[in-house]
């Protein structure tokens, strides 16, 4: 799967294929995002990473995550309720 790039150079997730990896109705998924209950935070990969960006969009307790290479193909993906994810300290 391939990502798009939108004219800013920000990466730009379907609202079908993100509402499908989150298991919601697309229509809901537009609300809450009009709503400002849908965050996303993308991270630059440094060093061996360096070219790659971990995509992850939150929506309630829902996570999607995804790793894309420079040319916005998908190289790996996770959706996954935070209520059941085990998180662990550093240290």
């Amino acid at each position: 799967m391939k990502l798009e790039q939108d004219d800013k150079g920000d990466v730009v997730v379907a609202p079908a294929m993100l509402a499908q990896r989150l298991s919601i109705p697309e229509a809901a998924l537009r609300r809450l995002m009009q709503d400002g209950r849908v965050t996303s935070v993308v991270e630059v990969g440094e060093g061996e990473d360096a070219g790659r960006r971990r995509l992850s969009v939150r929506c309630g307790d829902t996570v999607w995550r995804a790793v894309v290479d420079a040319g916005l193909t998908v190289l790996e993906e996770e959706t996954f309720d935070l209520r059941f994810r085990r998180w662990r300290s550093a240290g």
